[in-house]
This record gives structure tokens, C-alpha cells and sequence, in this order.
């Protein structure tokens, strides 16, 4: 037989040995070596190399880390009848591993042991309060409140429903019961918290409209109370006009009549400064009289001894030339105007 094949039938068998017998641990991890299915020896936890017995013993490797557990929605009802739907999830390691292999064998055994054990005690917890006390966070929590907003449409606006316990002390109360009931599976449970609360599908509808209706309730008051302060803002606003507009037509007639007084002051004291100036006053305002009086569809029916015409006739009772006038000034090219009664348009 040549040297290196009988090394080879040596090194082989040797190799093949010697990889069955040795293995390695992770930092995150801890091994329990089992011999045709029972534990054998202490758990091993320290990270690095290690031997075994080959071919007869088992390695069966659990994590150090801390797990994650993910419950299924569960209905339930609480203290005050009212159906939800719970999701919860928790935090939990294994802490002693032949105990855990001993009771457990892998991690989906203990998901679904997990699932028993605090399904029941949440189940358990909320029957025993009502929802507001899984709703509210802890009893301490102050709503937030807006001055700005009238407390007077509703009472019940930045008031919080009195609790007892809260969320928080709910899932203390879970954790607190779960826990020595998962100590005796080689597991330390951490912590348990509520992912979701929801009412029943069967009650969400009408939950639902009668939020909807006591929001519109209160958006119906907060309309009314708008529409009144708007009503009360357009008299105030109607009065101020009224004040302001009489208080400027006050002032126009004041600013007015002074201009009139003014006016007539120094019409008189014109009209007083000879008798010329009286006749021609006179005949301006005569003449003014008849172009407001005299128009193309005018008609007059005036006796001839009627001193509204006296400009129109002479002492002999024909059309007076404007210089035969008496007490007419004489105004230049006045005298070449044709009378009234001469123009076409003139008094029918």
C-alpha cells in the first residue's frame, strides 16, 4: 500500500472526528449539549470554542438576545360592556436555557405559550375596568385646553373623564401576572405594552355617528355664537355709520348756512350801495327768474298787468327796448338784443 494513501486513511477518519467534536458560540447565543435527547452537563453561555462527545451529542443553540412577541388582536369586552379589539406585543429572553429546552424545546413553542399566557391576563386586566381606563394613559394627564375657545358651547371641552388607574397601570398589571407564570418555561419576561385599542366592528359604526353628531352639535353652537357676535358687530358698525354720516351732515349745513349768511352779507351790502346798483340787481335776477321759468316747452298764462313781465313791455304797452327800461343800466350792446317777446322762442 503506498505511504499516502494509508495517510490519507489515517487523516481523514481523524479529520472527521475532530470536526464533529469541536464547535463555536457567538456572543449572542448559549448552547445546551444533549446526548440521545437528554441535557448533558451545565448550559454553556461563554462566547469561543468548545468540545463535545462526536456523533452522539446533539449542539442546540438559543438566543441571548431579548425576543420579540407580537400578539393577535383579540376582542374583548370591558367593566362597562363596551367590545374592543386588543393588540398587544411584549419584550422577553431566555434566561435559563435547559429549562427553557426541557419545557419548551424552540422559540415557537414559547410564541405560542406567550400566546396563552398573556391573552389570558390581558382579557383578565381589561374585564375588570372600564375602557376609559385602557383609553387614557395615566390618571396625571391634563388636557390641553384653548382660552380662546368659549367653554360655554359644551362642558365637556378640555375635561378629561376621572380614571382610577390608567393605561400604564393596566399594563403593569399584565406584566405583574404573566410573569411567574413564564418564569417556570426558563423566560424573564420584560415588559408588555398595548400596540392598539379599537372598538368592536359591531359598535365602531354607531360609536362613530354619535361622535359625528356630537361634533356637529357643537360646530352648529359655535356657528350660532359666530352668527350672533357678526349680527352684534353689523348694528355696532350700522350705528357708527348713522353717527358718523349725521355728524358730517351736521357740519355740511353749519359749513353751509355760514356760506349763505356770508353770501347774502355781501349780496346786501352790494345791493345797498346805490340805486343803480338795486335796479340792476333787479334785472339780473328777473332775467335769472325767467331762464328757469322760460323754456322751449313752456307754457304761461300771465295777465298783462303782471310784473313778472314788466321787462317785456314799454309804458305804451309795446315790447320795451332794453334802454327805454325804467331804471335799466345801460350795458353795452345789451340795447342790440332782441326782446323776449320779439324771439322766436319767446313767452307764447
Amino acid at each position: 500500500m503506498k505511504p499516502s494513501l494509508l495517510i490519507g486513511l489515517i487523516v481523514l477518519p481523524l479529520f472527521i472526528i475532530l470536526s464533529s467534536s469541536l464547535y463555536t458560540v457567538s456572543e449572542v447565543e448559549q448552547v445546551i449539549i444533549t446526548q440521545f435527547g437528554n441535557p448533558v452537563g451545565e448550559p454553556i453561555k461563554d462566547a469561543g470554542l468548545h468540545f463535545k462527545m462526536p456523533f452522539v451529542q446533539m449542539i442546540n443553540r438559543f438566543e441571548k438576545r431579548v425576543l420579540e412577541w407580537d400578539g393577535p388582536a383579540t376582542k374583548m369586552p370591558t367593566r362597562d360592556k363596551v367590545y374592543i379589539v386588543a393588540d398587544t406585543f411584549g419584550r422577553w429572553r431566555i434566561t435559563e436555557p435547559l429549562l427553557f429546552l426541557q419545557q419548551l424545546r424552540d422559540e415557537r413553542s414559547a410564541q405560542s405559550r406567550l400566546d396563552d399566557i398573556l391573552g389570558s391576563e390581558t382579557r383578565t386586566v381589561i374585564a375588570r375596568h372600564d375602557f376609559i381606563e385602557a383609553v387614557r394613559t395615566s390618571k396625571e394627564r391634563q388636557a390641553v385646553r384653548d382660552d380662546t375657545v368659549s367653554t360655554t358651547l359644551d362642558s365637556r371641552i378640555g375635561v378629561l373623564p376621572p380614571i382610577t388607574r390608567g393605561r400604564t397601570e393596566l399594563e403593569h398589571d399584565i406584566l405583574a401576572a404573566a410573569m411567574p407564570k413564564v418564569r417556570g418555561l426558563g423566560i424573564e419576561l420584560l415588559d408588555v405594552r398595548f400596540k392598539r385599542l379599537n372598538y368592536n366592528e359591531s359598535v365602531s359604526a354607531t360609536i362613530y355617528d354619535r361622535m359625528i353628531s356630537e361634533r356637529e352639535q357643537i360646530a352648529e353652537r359655535y356657528r350660532s355664537e359666530g352668527g350672533g357676535e357678526a349680527a352684534k358687530i353689523g348694528g355696532t358698525k350700522e350705528r357708527e355709520l348713522l353717527t358718523i354720516s349725521s355728524g358730517a351732515y351736521r357740519k355740511v349745513q353749519e359749513v353751509q348756512g355760514a356760506a349763505d349768511a356770508q353770501a347774502t352779507e355781501i349780496y346786501a351790502k352790494a345791493y345797498n350801495q346805490s340805486p343803480e346798483a338795486v335796479e340792476l340787481f333787479r334785472f339780473l335776477a328777473t332775467l335769472d327768474a325767467y331762464k328757469k321759468a322760460i323754456t322751449p316747452d313752456t307754457r304761461l298764462i300771465l295777465t298783462t298787468d303782471s310784473d313778472f313781465l314788466r321787462l317785456f313791455k314799454s309804458e305804451t304797452g309795446a315790447p320795451a327796448p332794453a334802454a327805454a327800461l325804467p331804471g335799466a343800466p345801460m350795458i353795452p350792446g345789451f340795447q342790440q338784443m332782441p326782446s323776449l317777446l320779439e324771439s322766436p322762442g319767446g313767452v307764447k
